[in-house]
């Protein structure tokens, strides 16, 4: 085995959440995805702290719309697709109660890879025009 595949098959075995994500319905639910950066998951709020995506409630455009709905159909199927880990960083929650986590799987960020993919970019404060 390579020592890339090494030490991302040793990363993965810490990946230790896991949960059957929904979409999540007006009003949260348990163990689902809100939008592209939000989940629900065992009864916290997550905001993942590494990212924005487009808002899919309360979109500025049709294309902000298209582009939310697009990154949390993504997000889905991404925390679906096996353990991941939930990693803290210099604050728990946001203003609004949200606890701020990145999510990784094999020490690869969850978060990255929309952004790599263009359907997220990196956080950096206040809300930008995804128009």
């Amino acid at each position: 085995m390579p020592a890339t595949a090494t030490a991302t098959a040793a990363a993965t075995v810490t990946d230790t959440e896991t949960a059957a994500f929904s979409i999540c319905k007006s009003g949260g639910g348990t163990n689902c995805v809100v939008d592209g950066d939000t989940i629900w998951y065992r009864g916290s709020k997550i905001r993942i702290a590494d990212i924005d995506t487009p808002e899919t409630h309360q979109p500025r455009c049709a294309a902000e719309a298209a582009r939310g709905a697009a990154a949390t159909r993504r997000l889905h199927q991404l925390v679906n697709a096996g353990p991941f880990s939930l990693q803290s960083i210099n604050r728990d929650e946001d203003r609004y109660g949200r606890k701020l986590r990145i999510l990784t799987r094999g020490g690869q960020s969850l978060g990255e890879l929309l952004v790599e993919e263009g359907l997220a970019r990196y956080y950096a404060g206040g809300r930008r025009s995804w128009c």
